[in-house]
């Protein structure tokens, strides 16, 4: 395992919070994401379900969750299922988990291998009233394909139609989203591992060289300093593709007097982290490029103190948007006299800044809540103010994590931003 686990102890407060909140006669049923083929033998690499993480810590595929609080054998309350580790399968794929190394990361007693999954799950099922089980639910992504949790459900309903079948995730978000000590831990680490691969980066551009070569630098430093891998696929972009917000071909050659937008986050013990610079590919912004860039900084340092309990990603894009509204006049995109004339749905800064600036980070980069969501201490989101001027291959994004609190927590204060610190890095 590249990473040290979290405690045992948060786990098991996860299910005891979890417990506190099911009705009685319960039980609670989790399942690992599924390990997708990608040729003969082999599979792209494995992305564990992050409800069934967040409740044992177990990274490993083919690993099912059962909480049964009120069944009447004690041995049977919780019960954590993994594959078995048969010596023919550790020849083939390596080590995978004993029971005792499953009790030690979950604090889970009962460990059993998956082929005694079925008789165990009839037993609970009927012995349980209500049945608590988990599908994925962000209004930006709808799930398309029929996942483990999807055929779960269909299985369960088909052979026990009878029972109450209840929603895991309005029990299981709210908690996910305000971050514990053990988490910070790890996210702080995912910082620190993405903050030395921007080190690294940045001192290696030089025009001519190609997108992909930076890339390379960012997956060098990360794989060397103990990350599991990008948090999401890295955005290396220069010039006319830092207007393309999902951009992640990184397959051009980079020209002296391009910018270089850099949106990447190191992953460590499943826990995201996101930052995004931009830089001048042959050290030094040019006028124009200064004029943008300082527009989106003025914008990223004043939004960063609004992270605070009370308020909502609504509540942070309205202030934004205003700002941009004023940065993008004095930028000379559009007029005082156009914003007075524009329609009301289709307002004029849109056409420069299309998302939104926040997200929530946790064990996904997006991670569970809403932009509804009032903002509690503790809270980890993005804050990612950008400007994209198409027609002059200008794009700038400055990105960080903060952390929620009367004194928000800058998580990447000291990754440099500044336009002369920027330069004096690549000189």
């Amino acid at each position: 395992m590249k990473y040290t686990p979290l405690h045992p102890d948060f786990y098991i407060t996860n299910r005891q919070n979890v417990v506190g909140e099911m009705e009685q006669n319960s039980v609670a049923i989790l399942t690992s994401h599924d390990e997708y083929p990608r040729s003969g033998d082999t599979t792209f690499p494995f992305k564990q379900n992050a409800e069934l993480l967040y409740l044992c810590g177990i990274d490993q595929e083919e690993t099912t969750l059962i909480i049964a609080p009120w069944h009447h054998n004690p041995e049977y309350r919780e019960i954590l299922f993994i594959k078995n580790p048969s010596p023919e399968m550790v020849v083939w794929y390596g080590h995978r988990l004993t029971k005792e190394q499953a009790t030690e990361i979950s604090g889970i007693k009962n460990v059993m291998f998956v082929e005694s999954l079925e008789g165990v799950l009839h037993d609970v099922m009927v012995n349980s009233q209500n049945i608590y089980l988990h599908f994925p639910e962000n209004p930006r992504n709808k799930v398309t394909h029929p996942t483990q949790e999807f055929r779960l459900i269909e299985k369960l309903k088909k052979e026990y139609p009878l029972h109450n079948y209840k929603r895991l995730a309005p029990v299981l978000y709210p908690p996910r989203m305000v971050k514990r000590a053990e988490e910070f831990k790890a996210l702080r680490k995912a910082c620190e591992i993405t903050h030395k691969a921007f080190l690294r980066a940045v001192k290696a551009i030089k025009p001519d060289m190609y997108e992909y070569e930076i890339e390379a630098e960012l997956i060098y430093e990360m794989t060397k300093s103990g990350a599991t891998g990008h948090s999401f696929a890295p955005i290396v972009a220069a010039g006319a593709d830092t207007c393309i917000l999902h951009y992640i071909k990184n397959d051009k050659k980079m020209q002296a007097g391009d910018l270089l937008l850099m949106d990447f986050g190191a992953e460590y013990a499943n826990y995201a982290a996101d930052i995004t610079r931009t830089v001048p590919v042959n050290g030094k912004f040019s006028p124009r490029q200064k004029q943008v860039y300082q527009s989106v900084l003025d914008i990223y340092k004043e939004t960063i103190p609004l992270f605070k309990p009370g308020m909502t990603i609504h509540k942070i894009n309205d202030y934004v948007f205003k700002r941009m509204e004023e940065e993008m006049i004095k930028l000379g995109l559009f007029s005082e006299e156009d914003v007075k004339n524009q329609p009301k749905d289709k307002p004029l800064f849109k056409k420069y800044y299309m998302h939104n600036t926040s997200h929530f980070i946790g064990l996904d980069v997006h991670d569970v809540g809403q932009r509804e969501v009032v903002f509690q201490p503790g809270m980890v989101l993005s804050c990612e103010p950008g400007i994209y001027i198409a027609e002059e291959g200008i794009g700038v994004r400055l990105e960080t994590d903060v952390v929620v609190g009367e004194k928000p927590i800058d998580l990447f204060a000291e990754v440099p931003i500044e336009m002369t610190d920027i330069e004096g890095l690549m000189s």
